[in-house]
């Protein structure tokens, strides 16, 4: 088949009445929390320094920057934006990641963020639950049932170990045990691993429900831009949220230290070069607003798609998009 008999609109047409009909409940949510909606600039001269994200690049927005970067998320300006004294915002926001096309990923998708002043990392894992509980209603998808757990509870409920004890060597055996084939993986990479291939998949009710897991407490060095905890010098004060066993959300409860995001920057883009990926521009205006004053808040990014896929009982991302990266 030609390029061009793939102009039409894949899956059935009703997908968009679903979507129109998910976003107008979403902007109603919010807007009865008093959270304001806001735009920000989908291109930027600064990129994202995670080591596990490639940008897509394009030509320089002014004469003295060479290259400009396709956003992964609205983050950094949803932060400039808080120091700047707006309040409790959220954004529905079109976002590109480089190379991410697999049955949960497309490299051009939907993500709600939404950041809530003076809350703890719990009040915002409620609010997201509360959401999905709404949207689950009004949508007439399958019955929820909700479960919370830490880090650490959930690798000793699935594979009997603690991942803040275990030594490095261990925890490679248990990634070649469960199908690892490679080079020795770092701790992290290998708990990655383990929780992707040897938990996700089977965090699914067997009661006809379908469940979604909160998990919290990660470790550390997956903080990223979330605070250390103030308890547990090893773990972050980061949450995730899975639908049967799909990566929905990521929340923080957010740090607000300058110096420690620059250097967490610093670092990534470290661990960048030792694996032979491109080094990108530190966003120095998020540091100069984060220096500013950040007020403290959690923030939370959740696939608009992957909802709508879990809501529909959908297996693949590209079953509710209609336009993907095969057919864009």
């Amino acid at each position: 088949m030609s390029e061009s008999e793939h102009w039409h609109f894949k899956g059935p047409l009703k997908l968009l009445n679903q979507r129109a009909f998910l976003m107008a409940e979403i902007r109603q949510f919010f807007a009865a929390r008093q959270v304001m909606e806001v735009s920000t600039p989908v291109l930027s001269t600064k990129g994202n320094t995670d080591v596990e994200i490639e940008m897509f690049v394009t030509d320089g927005l002014d004469v003295e920057n060479s290259q400009a970067f396709l956003r992964t998320s609205p983050e950094f300006f949803h932060k400039r934006l808080l120091a700047s004294g707006s309040g409790d915002i959220f954004e529905i926001a079109k976002v590109f990641r480089k190379g991410e096309l697999t049955a949960l990923h497309n490299p051009e998708f939907t993500l709600l963020e939404w950041y809530r002043l003076g809350f703890t990392l719990t009040d915002l894992f409620a609010e997201v639950c509360e959401l999905i509980e709404h949207l689950n209603a009004v949508m007439q998808a399958r019955p929820l049932t909700f479960k919370t757990c830490s880090y650490q509870q959930l690798f000793e409920s699935y594979l009997g170990i603690n991942p803040f004890a275990i030594e490095v060597d261990e925890l490679n055996d248990f990634c070649t045990e469960k199908g690892y084939v490679g080079s020795q993986l770092t701790r992290t990479e290998a708990l990655d691993f383990l929780f992707a291939v040897a938990i996700q998949p089977l965090m699914v009710a067997a009661d006809g429900k379908s469940l979604v897991v909160v998990v919290y407490d990660f470790p550390i060095e997956a903080a990223a831009l979330a605070q250390a905890h103030p308890v547990y010098g090893d773990r972050c004060l980061r949450f995730e949220i899975l639908w049967d066993g799909v990566e929905l959300a990521n929340g923080y409860q957010e740090l607000t230290d300058a110096q420690e995001q620059l250097e967490r920057f610093q670092q990534d883009n470290k661990a960048r070069a030792q694996k032979g990926r491109d080094q990108l521009p530190i966003d120095d205006r998020l540091i100069a607003a984060l220096a500013a004053g950040l007020p403290a808040c959690s923030g939370v990014a959740m696939g608009l798609e992957r909802l709508l896929m879990c809501l529909l009982g959908q297996q693949q991302i590209q079953d509710v998009m209609g336009f993907d990266a095969n057919n864009s």
